[in-house]
């Protein structure tokens, strides 16, 4: 579908030194360049880029020699955080194929929809969703599917101990049924030492189908180039750098690589040479920790939530960190609490970025070497920005509006949603983030608050990130989120839901901190305890769940007790 009011379909020549025209082209330079060193490791498993090179170019020739696949066809892939992903995804790469990233914890309806509207043809998935899978592809596209297990790239001994611990011990392989898929380390062997035939895409030509997450309505994918992935990977590249060559030696990423934030984080990793720890289940905050020990980490990425558990943790906080030169904050807020505990236990101080899926999805990170708390830092290099107010127009440096932006990792749109991709850009090319934020004049940006979340009580308006960060900065309070809630006499008033470490902690105590710092009409009128939020698979708390008290599915919860709990 082509997109008039596209602003990013080619990358500016200043940020491509190197010529690349698209992703293939830059992971073969990746691993021509640094061939014997280790890009992925993932359950003790470690992928030099030598054999990430070898085993994504098997999976490029299989699906051209014995497929129908051809290029720009759609394939889903619905893994964990197993060194299988980066093959699986530069593979597909390779053979020209669009790749559709699809969340592991979705129920069968969720991927149903998913599959239905990109079209996809093929379908790349762990075991132990296969049964999900069996449910519904009749209704899809799909006629190709490949299956993989845990330990199906470990050498003979350890894949079979692994798998078979997954299978009969953690019973996490539900029976299914599934004719004609095949197994993804048959097809790798049937290629191994074979290459792939080049096939010829530019970069305006479609890489990726990122879809949101469904939150505000229906999921739409964002159509993503090779040259929006390629220039927000250097984008991101020239903010990082300052910290030293050696920044990218030993990534921690607890993220899954199908949620962008984490997907173009590893590019960024690779184009550096570096070596990524793909943390599969990230929620298992003790399994986590115990897996740090092995490792002097260099970099960390994570978001709030995240931050939060960590710290809680005893275990954790016993590491060594003095390799630890840069952590990355995004996905949602960060709050001063988390922020300033993390720099407590780590020694590090956190550089907040921001993004969104349509931008690839970096729109502004806080330089390492100039961190300024409480912001979202410095757009990245060739980004444009603008501060809208409800009418469109052009506000001032120190106004609070509606954040549009503009620059080359900008989406195509949205994938067969023509009406919605003009309803989110601009008259003049910008694309509308629906974030409410201020810039400063020295062009830090900080972001109030989601324009839809936002509360007005008695025609003032409240910012729920306002709230929380007050709330959280209470030694008793783990995490909080703010919602507004109808009210006939102010139209809405604010309710807030608290997860708290101190069993002694009471409203009226949480009240009074609110009344302390807090102008009157913002102070919590409902407050309630849980023992925890409903959030994404991600971290991102899901206000729409607490407003409405629908039921969660699979995919949108995350166990966050352990936050709770782990407090000495």
């Amino acid at each position: 579908m082509d997109n008039p009011i596209s602003t990013g379909q080619s990358i500016p020549a200043e940020l491509n030194s190197d010529g690349y025209r698209n992703i293939p082209e830059f992971l073969a330079s990746c691993c021509r360049r640094y061939s014997d060193k280790p890009a992925f490791t993932s359950f003790g498993r470690t992928l030099s880029y030598r054999e990430l090179d070898h085993l994504s170019a098997a999976f490029a020739c299989y699906l051209q020699r014995e497929t129908d696949l051809q290029p720009g066809d759609r394939i889903a892939i619905q893994l964990p955080n197993l060194i299988q992903y980066p093959v699986v995804v530069f593979g597909a790469l390779r053979a020209g194929l669009v790749i559709v990233n699809t969340n592991p914890l979705y129920t069968p309806a969720e991927m149903e929809h998913q599959f239905r509207d990109s079209g996809a043809k093929a379908l790349v998935i762990h075991k132990s969703m296969a049964h999900k899978a069996q449910q519904i592809l009749a209704e899809t596209d799909i006629d190709q599917v490949f299956l993989t297990q845990v330990g199906d790239l470990h050498g003979f001994v350890k894949r079979h101990l692994i798998n078979a611990a997954v299978k009969y011990v953690k019973k996490m392989e539900p029976r299914f049924d599934l004719p004609g898929a095949i197994s993804l380390r048959s097809a790798l062997l049937k290629h191994i030492n074979t290459i792939p035939t080049p096939v010829e895409r530019l970069p305006s030509d479609l890489a990726a189908l990122q879809y949101t997450g469904g939150t505000t309505g229906v999921s739409k994918g964002a159509m993503l180039t090779h040259a929006n992935l390629l220039a927000n990977m250097q984008q991101a590249l020239r903010v990082i750098q300052p910290v030293g060559d050696d920044w990218a030696d030993t990534v921690i990423a607890p993220l899954p690589l199908y949620h962008i934030y984490a997907f173009t984080v590893a590019q960024v990793v690779l184009a550096s040479g570096g070596h990524s720890i793909l943390i599969p289940d990230p929620r298992d905050i003790n399994g986590f920790v115990k897996a740090l020990r092995n490792w002097r980490t260099t970099a960390f990425m994570g978001l709030n939530t995240l931050f939060i558990a960590l710290c809680n943790n005893a275990a954790f906080r016993s590491l060594d960190f003095s390799a630890l030169k840069i952590t990355l904050s995004g996905g949602m807020a960060l709050t001063n609490a988390a922020s300033k505990r993390w720099q407590e236990v780590t020694g590090c101080t956190i550089c907040e970025a921001y993004g969104l899926t349509e931008t690839s999805p970096a729109v502004a990170i806080n330089p390492p070497r100039a961190i300024r708390g409480g912001t979202i830092g410095l757009p990245v290099p060739f980004t444009e920005i603008s501060i809208r107010g409800t009418a469109g127009e052009l506000l001032s440096d120190g106004e609070a509006g509606e954040l549009c932006i503009k620059g080359p990792q900008v989406m195509a749109g949205y994938w067969q949603r023509e009406d919605a991709t003009r309803e989110i850009f601009t008259d003049d090319g910008y694309l509308k983030t629906g974030d409410i934020a201020v810039r400063d004049t020295d062009g830090y940006l900080r972001i109030v608050d989601r324009s839809k979340d936002m509360i007005i009580v008695s025609g003032f308006n409240v910012y729920p990130n306002e709230i929380e960060d007050v709330v959280t900065s209470h030694p008793g309070v783990v995490e909080c989120a703010a919602i507004g809630i109808p009210d006939p006499t102010c139209g809405e008033v604010v309710k807030l839901v608290v997860v708290k470490s101190d069993d002694l902690l009471d409203v009226e105590t949480i009240r009074n901190w609110c009344r302390e710092r807090l102008t009157r009409y913002k102070v919590p009128k409902v407050i309630e305890f849980a023992d925890e939020l409903p959030k994404t698979n991600v971290g991102k708390v899901l206000r729409r769940a607490l407003k409405t008290g629908c039921p969660l599915t699979d995919s949108q919860v995350i166990d966050r007790k352990e936050a709770a709990n782990a407090v000495d």
